[in-house]
C-alpha cells in the first residue's frame, strides 16, 4: 500500500466556547474547554478515498491506529506511482492552493521551479538522487545572488514538499526523499536589535497619532506588521486591555486574512496603547471596521479583491518601511526596523515571564524561534553578569 501512515486527530464538536466577555476563547484553550472526539483517518492505496473512525478517547483511537498501521505495513511492496518532476510540480500547485497561505505557495513554487530548471522536468521523481539535491544547493550558493539563509530555507521547503511525495501522494517510497539528509549550511547569527525605552520615546515624538498608535502596539504588544495593520475595532477589548489577533473571513467590508502559522492569540495592551487607540476610535469614521487601514485605502483594496487582483502578499498600507525610516531618521535613532520593536517587546517579556508564555504571546509555533531570533542580551544584562562575576572572583559570594 502506498500510504503507510495513519493519522489520529481531534474532531471538534459544536461552536467555539466564549470567555466571560463573550469572545471566542483562543485555540490554545480548545483542548481543555471545547468538546471533542478522536478520529483515526487513512487513505485507500489509490489515494482517492479517505476513511475515518471516531473514538471517545485518544487511547482508544491510538490502539486502533496502531493496529491499522501494522496492517498497512504489510502492503509496503506496492510500487509507487510513476510521475515526472514537471508533473509533480504542476500537481503540487493545484493541490496546495487553498491548503496553505498564498505566500507559502509562492515560496513552494519558486524553489520547485528552480530545482526543475536545474535537473530538468522530465526526470522521474523516484530517479532523483541526493547527489542531485546536493548539487542544486551548491549551485544556488555559487550563484552569488542567493544568501545562505535563503538556501537553508530552500532546503527546508524542499524537504517538506518531497515528504508529501511520499505521503499522502504515494509517488516515492519511504526513505526516497532526495533532500531528507541534506544539511543546512551554518550561518553567523546576526545581532538582535533591541530598541530601548529612550529610543522608543524619541521615535514617537516624531510620529502623528496614527504612527504613534502603530508603534505603541508593536513595542507594547509585540505584534507583527500585518497583524497590526489588519486589526479591527472588534479585535480590541478596551476594558480588559487585550488585543485579539484573529483570522478574518471575507465580508462586504472585510478582507480575508490569516495570522502567520494560522494561529489566533491574545496579547496584552499597555495603558499608553489603550489611550492612543481610544483616541483613534473617537476620530474614526462611523462603521469603518479597521483601526489602521483608512476608508479610502480599504475601498481600493476591496476594488482589487473583487477583480481577483488582491492576495495575501499585497501591502494593506504602502511604503510602511520607507515612512518608518523617515521617522527614525528624524528622531536620530540608530538603524532599526519596525520588526525590531516587536523583538524588543518579546525580549522585555522574557525578563519577567516564563519562556513558554513568551512563545505563546509572540505567536511562535516553535520555542526555538523565540530563543534564537527574539531574545536579546540587553546592556543591563551584561552589566548584571559582570557584577556577579566580580562578586564571585572577589570571594564575596561565599560569605
Amino acid at each position: 500500500m502506498a500510504v503507510e501512515k495513519v493519522g489520529v486527530y481531534r474532531k471538534w464538536l459544536g461552536t467555539v466556547p466564549e470567555d466571560d466577555q463573550g469572545k471566542p476563547i483562543p485555540k490554545s484553550m480548545w483542548p481543555r474547554k471545547r468538546a471533542h472526539r478522536w478520529v483515526v483517518r487513512w487513505y485507500a492505496s489509490d489515494q482517492r478515498k479517505r476513511y475515518g473512525k471516531i473514538f471517545n478517547t485518544r487511547k482508544e483511537a491510538g490502539r486502533y491506529a496502531a493496529e491499522l498501521q501494522r496492517q498497512i505495513a504489510l502492503g509496503k511492496a506496492d510500487k509507487p506511482t510513476k510521475v515526472t518532476l514537471h508533473e509533480f510540480v504542476s500537481e503540487h500547485e493545484q493541490v496546495m492552493r487553498g491548503q496553505v497561505a498564498y505566500g507559502t505557495l509562492q515560496d513552494h513554487m519558486g524553489v520547485l521551479r528552480l530545482f526543475e530548471k536545474f535537473i530538468g522536468g522530465n526526470v522521474r521523481l523516484e530517479k532523483i538522487r541526493p547527489s542531485q539535491a546536493e548539487a542544486f544547493v551548491a549551485d544556488r550558493l555559487a550563484s552569488g545572488d542567493t544568501s545562505v539563509a535563503t538556501v537553508n530555507k530552500y532546503i527546508r521547503t524542499l524537504q517538506g514538499i518531497f515528504n508529501r511525495a511520499i505521503e499522502p501522494r504515494g509517488y516515492l517510497a519511504e526513505g526516497q526523499n532526495p533532500f531528507q539528509k541534506i544539511k543546512e549550511r551554518k550561518t553567523t547569527e546576526g545581532k538582535i536589535r533591541v530598541v530601548d525605552l529612550q529610543e522608543y520615546k524619541l521615535l514617537v515624538e516624531e510620529a502623528d497619532l496614527w504612527w504613534h498608535s502603530l508603534l505603541s502596539v508593536a513595542y507594547g504588544s509585540g505584534l507583527r506588521r500585518n497583524e497590526i495593520l489588519y486589526l479591527t475595532w472588534a479585535d480590541i477589548d478596551f476594558e480588559m486591555k487585550r488585543l485579539y489577533v484573529t483570522a478574518k473571513k471575507p465580508a462586504a467590508d472585510i478582507v480575508e486574512w490569516q495570522p502567520k502559522n494560522r494561529r489566533n492569540r491574545v496579547v496584552p495592551m499597555s495603558d499608553e496603547t489603550v489611550s492612543l487607540l481610544a483616541e483613534m476610535q473617537a476620530d474614526a469614521a462611523g462603521g469603518h471596521p479597521y483601526v489602521f487601514i483608512p476608508p479610502r485605502r480599504l475601498e481600493r483594496i476591496l476594488w482589487r479583491r473583487d477583480r481577483g487582483k488582491w492576495h495575501s502578499r499585497c501591502e494593506p498600507i504602502n511604503n510602511i518601511g520607507r515612512n518608518f525610516t523617515q521617522i527614525r531618521t528624524a528622531a536620530k535613532v540608530d538603524e532599526c526596523t519596525l520588526h525590531d520593536l516587536r523583538r524588543s517587546a518579546i525580549t522585555n517579556w522574557a525578563q519577567e515571564l516564563p519562556i513558554q508564555v513568551v512563545q505563546t504571546l509572540a505567536g511562535h509555533s516553535s520555542i526555538t524561534t523565540t530563543r534564537k531570533y527574539y531574545l536579546a542580551v540587553r546592556p543591563e544584562d551584561l552589566d548584571a553578569a559582570s557584577h556577579w562575576q566580580n562578586t564571585i572572583m572577589s570571594g564575596e559570594a561565599a560569605n
